[in-house]
């Protein structure tokens, strides 16, 4: 398994997990009974064919992560001991099951294991029991399709601030962009307690570099929440975006398709922009349009009382300031990409394109780079968990000067009365340059 299968295996442990780390009190009963309802659950496991989880299996992620105070990585999954094992189904045998349920759709597990044997429709080697045969069946929707029941949705609001935010994006007004018109889109993220838009804006995007810097906005200026609820968007998809939130010990909660009841706040916010502000709005630049609408968020949505609540949601949030997390000094770091390299022979690292000079001591080796996609050139390394500071972009035409005295120290001749040795400049009578 790679490391990114390794990482997105462990973003969707913490995401089973994080509703017991992030409760702030939680009675025995009430633990129990989410325990119960988690083993219940059929979940879309990555990278396997599983659809349920055990309570002894959750328990020991949840020990794991105690464990190495709130390290992600603890989650990862270790290698197998049978990697290069087969399993219990291989492609052909797949492949036979799936045409034979197609043709027999009524047929159960049980019947559908006995035809496969009686058309020998195996692969030899090949032995089939019902629960994998379930579990593949399942994966594949190829069941029979339960009867409507009718779904039980309920009102309901966050205990505290910064409990659960919203967010979502809607499509505002067009704007003059370097006189061609284009649209708008606002991104904003509101708190479900208090009603209190942690950060929101207009972009000319709604993708995910767009979203990110909202975000990072947002968890700057009101500290971090314990739950995020999105909807099914490109950018709410993004496995960035779950490493983000698992490494801050935020759970990523994305909405059930089709159903935008889970997001009321946050589309009925919408609505009064539309009613309160952009009926009143005819400024012609982003620019102008952000300054406006900052200006109506900060003196007239956040001051006026709240219909549901009683009081202004700059009140309400601000009541119970000893229960918001403040974030990370180090912030911004955890927005940073990750991207994994071996360095080569020559110390050189390809990274989108650029050609970076490696540590050497870690020459051969795999590491870890992370930087920022609007800072390229910034960029650090890191080898089983430890930094080994930033590298820089490789200049050829300094390489090329570059030798090697006995000790293997770098030796530049800069002209003919100067050498650069050991980080100094020296002169050809042994005088350091430098002074």
């Amino acid at each position: 398994m790679t490391e990114d299968e390794k990482m997105e295996v462990g973003v969707f442990r913490f995401s089973v997990i994080s509703d017991f780390i992030n409760a702030i009190q939680m009675a025995r009963s009430e633990r129990r009974r989410l325990m119960q309802d988690k083993c219940a659950r059929k979940w879309r496991i990555p990278f396997s064919e599983k659809t349920r989880i055990s309570n002894g299996t959750i328990r020991r992620w949840i020990r794991l992560y105690t464990d190495s105070h709130g390290d992600l990585k603890s989650l990862y999954p270790q290698d197998r001991s049978d990697q290069d094992q087969s399993r219990a189904m291989d492609e052909d045998t797949c492949g036979a099951l799936i045409e034979l349920k197609m043709q027999k759709p009524d047929a159960t597990v049980p019947k559908l294991i006995e035809q496969m044997n009686r058309l020998k429709l195996l692969t030899p080697g090949i032995l089939l029991n019902k629960s994998t045969v379930y579990r593949f069946l399942h994966q594949q929707n190829l069941m029979n399709l339960t009867e409507y029941k009718p779904v039980d949705r309920r009102k309901f609001e966050a205990e505290l601030p910064n409990d659960l935010w919203q967010s979502d994006v809607m499509h505002g007004p067009k704007v003059n962009v370097d006189g061609k018109m284009k649209k708008a889109y606002l991104i904003a993220i509101i708190d479900d307690h208090s009603r209190l838009i942690t950060y929101a804006h207009f972009y000319l995007s709604e993708n995910l570099v767009c979203y990110l810097d909202a975000f990072e906005n947002a968890l700057a200026r009101r500290g971090l929440p314990r739950k995020l609820y999105v909807d099914n968007g490109a950018a709410f998809r993004s496995k960035h975006l779950e490493y983000i939130t698992a490494s801050l010990a935020i759970t990523l909660i994305h909405a059930k398709p089709y159903t935008p009841q889970g997001k009321g706040k946050i589309e009925r916010w919408f609505k009064t922009v539309r009613s309160r502000f952009l009926t009143n709005c005819t400024v012609a630049t982003l620019t102008e349009l952000n300054a406006d609408f900052d200006l109506w968020l900060n003196e007239d949505y956040h001051q006026r009382k709240h219909s549901s609540t009683g009081q202004t949601p700059f009140e309400r949030f601000t009541s119970k300031m000893h229960c918001l997390r403040s974030s990370p000094a180090s912030l911004k770091d955890y927005f940073r990409k990750v991207a994994r390299r071996t360095v080569a022979k020559d110390r050189t690292i390809t990274l989108n394109g650029r050609l970076y000079e490696g540590p050497v001591p870690l020459i051969g080796k795999r590491i870890e780079l992370l930087y920022h996609e609007s800072a390229p050139e910034n960029v650090e390394v890191k080898y089983k968990n430890k930094s080994f500071g930033m590298i820089r972009p490789v200049n050829l035409h300094v390489n090329c000067r570059v030798k090697r005295d006995k000790n293997n120290n770098p030796q530049i001749h800069v002209n003919s009365t100067t050498s650069y040795q050991g980080g100094k400049l020296w002169s050809s009578q042994g005088k350091n340059q430098n002074e």
